[in-house]
């Protein structure tokens, strides 16, 4: 899974830089995917990944699956330290406001998640049981 993972990461980003974020192997799998363009929580740095998302009315919803590895994503303390971010959705950027959210309003928006994408729920097993971090991205 390691080798697979690298591989479909290496050439999303490829077709992320030929594209302009237009295409990537997110839309040839039929799910709606995004770039987050994050600030280092540590380096400062500008930093981008790609990643699903679930529209949600005028907000999207993104999970810090991490491939179900036991540790948090990067761009997920990015994103908690810096909550002010952009995203590339299609050749668009977005200006926007990552929140992590908690109790029923993250269980709720964790069912959409996994409606839209199932393989979420084995992140979770494969990860030893990790809550995964969801967010909301709003406009702003």
């Amino acid at each position: 899974m390691s080798l697979m993972e690298k591989a479909v990461i290496g050439t999303d980003r490829l077709l992320y830089k030929l594209t302009g974020g237009r295409f990537t192997l997110v839309s040839l799998s039929k799910q709606t995917g995004l770039t987050l363009i994050t600030t280092g929580a540590k380096s400062g740095e500008k930093r981008e990944n790609q990643v699903q998302y679930v529209a949600d009315g005028d907000s999207m919803l993104v999970v810090g699956s991490n491939w179900g590895k036991p540790h948090h994503p990067a761009w997920t303390a990015n994103l908690l330290k810096n909550p002010d971010i952009q995203v590339n959705v299609r050749g668009e950027v977005r200006d926007v406001r990552g929140t992590l959210l908690e109790g029923a309003e993250r269980e709720a928006a964790w069912a959409r998640m996994v409606a839209a994408w199932p393989a979420f729920q084995d992140y979770v097993e494969r990860s030893g049981g990790r809550e995964l971090r969801v967010f909301r991205l709003t406009a702003r």
